[in-house]
């Protein structure tokens, strides 16, 4: 009987992870299976395109929603796709709702789940990733690390030792299969960008949500464009409130719609430093080497501030650490986390196929 796997996408980041286990277990039957959460073409379908995943094998089309309204429809969609296959494992990515939502349905039709970046913590349970991703850990029979702190958070959630597995980061897999393909200079000239620029993305409910909060990042994301021209591609989350908050009412604001995956890393590539809310964009500058600054006040990342290339800020440091950002680069040199090496894909395959007995 062949071995067969469930792979559930739902976000631009699950795909950037999920492209190299994808390409890992390629002699395996798997099933892409995408949920719809991030929707728009520009947010998905061109990212199946350029990291050379197979088409998703179903699309749910599950669209935005409140958190409720989307886990539920995304478990109704799910059920009936798990029942339907009968895998032998689903493996799911990152901490969105579609990765809790298949963690859930799968548990509970006692299939084994496989969590790849498991142990990540922030510690701060008003996010709903620290919700989704703390559950999916206690659901998960493998939980596939990415960097060293986060086995020690499993422990102390009572995770057996035997389901943690330091594996690597497969995020970082991709940007460096893909590292030749980062043309800053033709981004530049696709998009008219400056020569310098600090590039920023915001979408954290925290940040965007109200629009009193969002009128306050704006006023000092102008300030930052007051050093350096500020490229933003703008998510769709967040965009009416940071638009009627007047982010374009910079003459150094450059607003873009948002990017596929190979531009957006040529953009990151060729930035003076970012500024941003986002996860995974922490670890994409700290192997990079571009000063990342994180508007939050906590991050599941902390390898990324301990290596030297990112820095926690609240809106009032954001224009001081910018300047000083922008004056002094990055501490990182050429060193790497453990196990940022570009094999994090072959070794989870090796922890999936040792647990299925292959």
């Amino acid at each position: 009987m062949v071995t067969s796997i469930v792979h559930v996408l739902g976000a631009r980041p699950n795909l950037v992870k999920a492209a190299p286990v994808v390409a890992a277990l390629e002699d395996l039957d798997q099933t892409v299976l995408h949920t719809g959460q991030h929707y728009d073409e520009r947010m998905s379908q061109i990212f199946f395109d350029e990291l050379g995943l197979p088409e998703p094998d179903v699309n749910l089309g599950v669209g935005s929603g409140t958190h409720a309204a989307q886990t539920a429809a995304l478990m109704v969609g799910l059920e009936r796709e798990l029942v339907r296959r009968t895998p032998e494992l689903v493996v799911v990515y990152g901490d969105v709702n579609s990765t809790i939502a298949a963690a859930l349905v799968a548990a509970k039709l006692h299939i084994p789940v496989a969590h790849v970046e498991a142990g990540l913590r922030s510690f701060d349970m008003t996010m709903p990733e620290e919700v989704n991703r703390r559950l999916t850990d206690q659901l998960s029979e493998l939980c596939l690390v990415t960097s060293p702190e986060a086995i020690g958070h499993l422990a102390a959630e009572g995770v057996a030792v035997h389901r943690a597995h330091f594996v690597g980061n497969p995020m970082i897999d991709t940007l460096l299969a893909n590292l030749g393909s980062f043309d800053t200079a033709r981004v530049r000239a696709d998009h008219h960008l400056p020569d310098r620029y600090v590039l920023a993305t915001m979408h954290r409910p925290a940040n965007v949500d109200d629009p009193a909060t969002a009128t306050a990042l704006v006023g000092h994301l102008h300030g930052v464009a007051d050093l350096a021209d500020l490229v933003i591609p703008v998510h769709p989350r967040g965009r009416a409130n940071l638009l009627a908050a007047g982010l374009d009412r910079h003459p150094g604001v450059h607003l873009l719609e948002p990017l596929g995956y190979i531009d957006f890393i040529a953009a990151v590539r060729g930035a003076a430093a970012v500024v941003t809310d986002s996860g995974g964009l922490q670890e994409e500058t700290t192997i990079l080497g571009v000063p990342c600054l994180t508007v939050r006040p906590n991050t599941e990342r902390p390898i990324t501030i301990t290596h030297g290339t990112n820095r926690l800020v609240t809106f009032e440091e954001l224009v001081p650490a910018a300047r000083k950002a922008l004056e002094g680069g990055t501490n990182a040199g050429d060193r790497k986390p453990p196990l940022w090496d570009g094999q994090a894909g072959p070794r989870i395959a090796d922890v999936i196929l040792e647990f299925l007995g292959e």
